[in-house]
């Protein structure tokens, strides 16, 4: 669980909450960074989602686990919608804005913290990149297991990833070269965020293609049977159990 002094998404959130404008800070292992990523994206009504979002609603049934829930945006769609919700978030702040926006059921827990003790379900949220909080291929297929045993027999995952392939840009064709020779796979990026004061400490986004998103599903008991495309790389895969 992040720290206080490391918690600088939550604080970010937190900010833009009470009304104030903030924007973070992403940086990459190699020195690369995005200077300005705003917040608005996560407070976002259904009107301003994208069409992607939108049409992944539609795949959700019964009661839903939104890993990386952030300030709620879905979990909190869904819940007034019907659905019993549960948010979780390795960012303590990002939980209490949750909790202020009114989501009865969140939680500060990493993905990796996640077992039976939350109960079934039916759904699985990871939108807005969240497959990439497995971290590595491996890490990935374990926790695909456990969400396995953790869900319903028609229980699915929706899960959203962005193809790293899909750039022509030199300095993110380098850094998979760099990967590469350090057996990572492309698309596994190390990051941390900044915020003022406040420091995340560094962590692996794992960004796939969909073959390898295949391949890491393969013996986990999932299968992706529809893909909804959100532009040039970001898709989203609808994650079904496999028959026995």
């Amino acid at each position: 669980m992040l720290k206080d002094n490391q918690d600088a998404f939550g604080h970010g959130m937190l900010d833009y909450y009470h009304g104030t404008r903030t924007s973070l800070v992403i940086e990459r292992d190699d020195g690369y960074f995005e200077p300005d990523v705003g917040l608005q994206q996560y407070f976002a009504d259904y009107r301003q989602w994208r069409p992607s979002d939108r049409k992944a609603m539609r795949y959700v049934r019964g009661r839903v686990l939104d890993v990386g829930c952030g300030a709620g945006k879905h979990a909190l769609f869904l819940q007034q919608k019907g659905h019993d919700v549960v948010g979780i978030d390795n960012s303590p702040l990002a939980i209490e804005v949750c909790k202020l926006r009114g989501l009865r059921d969140a939680r500060p827990m990493p993905v990796t913290r996640i077992g039976p003790q939350l109960g079934k379900f039916d759904t699985v949220l990871m939108l807005g990149n969240n497959f990439g909080l497995f971290g590595n291929p491996d890490r990935a297929k374990r926790l695909l297991r456990r969400l396995h045993r953790m869900t319903s027999r028609r229980g699915r995952i929706i899960a959203e990833s962005a193809d790293p392939y899909k750039t022509s840009r030199p300095d993110h064709l380098e850094y998979h070269e760099r990967n590469r020779q350090r057996g990572r796979i492309a698309g596994q990026i190390r990051l941390r965020v900044r915020y003022h004061r406040y420091v995340s400490p560094w962590w692996d986004l794992l960004l796939v293609s969909k073959q390898e998103m295949a391949d890491i599903l393969d013996g986990t008991g999932w299968r992706a049977n529809v893909h909804l495309e959100t532009g040039n790389g970001p898709y989203v895969a609808i994650l079904e159990k496999m028959r026995r």
